[in-house]
């Protein structure tokens, strides 16, 4: 998985080809990776401030970018408050993934009637790609090769109508995906589902197919749930100040040398702009 696959996932989900403003599509990819990759946590405030001062413009393009994103459940924006970024209560998880379910499941079918061998070899590949990277232990590189394993999947079925709908589910499902990722074990009981799923389409059974598909769904949810309780828990035990430790490393952001900056304990915003972030946001 290259940095230039994971903009090109978040650019066409988020369709920002289409925007005319540059700067507006960067903050809105900027910020939506550092949601997706859990380096900016559900409920924590968005100051537009300190990202227009990183970005080195007003606060105009930077409010269009967090509008983009609210569009697509990333972000909560409400009057007279901070925006922040989204945090779906556990009946919207217990939704998204009842219908993430039945489309998967529907995808799977479709896979095992249409992909050919060629097509099937080449998912082959992606899925050994991707149990290196779960033995290695890389969460995100297992991630957006999951996520462009899913791609490739809707490409080959052909159905624009269930890729569109599987899209607009896709950026609010995938902070989701990345978090059921990182709890312990999850990387390997994840790989091993999809290499169940292939052989079934190699086999060609789609009845199996689909029941593998939507079991590793059913696990992935109760992965989400289990992790936002442990979180949940471990919050309360910390004081009230500090809970973003100040000897994290700062997260690496992936598409290149920029990089999500944790928010300052006692004040809750962004740090201030060093020179180095000011060359990469221009």
């Amino acid at each position: 998985m290259t940095e230039q696959d994971t903009h090109l996932v978040l650019e066409r989900l988020l369709r920002l080809r289409d925007r005319r403003e540059p700067l507006v599509a960067q903050i809105a990819e900027w910020v939506g990776a550092g949601i997706i990759e859990g380096r900016l946590e559900p409920g924590q405030d968005l100051n537009s401030v300190d990202l227009s001062r990183r970005f080195e413009t007003s606060r105009t393009p930077v409010r269009e970018a967090l509008m983009l994103l609210e569009q697509e459940g990333l972000v909560e924006m409400k009057a007279r408050r901070r925006p922040r970024v989204a945090a779906p209560t556990p009946q919207d998880i217990r939704d998204i993934y009842q219908v993430r379910k039945n489309l998967l499941s529907m995808l799977a079918g479709l896979l095992v009637e249409r992909a050919d061998d060629e097509e099937l070899a080449e998912l082959r590949t992606r899925v050994e790609r991707m149990r290196k990277l779960a033995d290695g232990g890389d969460v995100d590189g297992y991630f957006w090769n999951h996520v462009l394993l899913q791609e490739q999947m809707a490409e080959i079925v052909g159905n624009p109508t269930l890729k569109q709908i599987l899209d607009s589910l896709a950026l609010r499902t995938l902070m989701l995906r990345h978090l059921s990722l990182t709890r312990a074990g999850r990387l390997a009981h994840s790989v091993d589902d999809q290499e169940r799923l292939l052989q079934a389409c190699e086999e060609r059974d789609g009845e199996l197919a689909s029941a593998l598909i939507a079991g590793a769904t059913v696990r992935a949810q109760r992965a989400v749930e289990e992790q936002l309780e442990q979180d949940g828990a471990a919050r309360g035990r910390e004081p009230a100040r500090g809970r973003r430790a100040a000897s994290q490393p700062p997260p690496r952001h992936p598409l290149g040398t920029r990089h999500l900056a944790s928010t300052s304990p006692s004040t809750g915003k962004l740090p201030p702009v060093t020179r180095a972030d000011s060359s990469d946001a221009r």
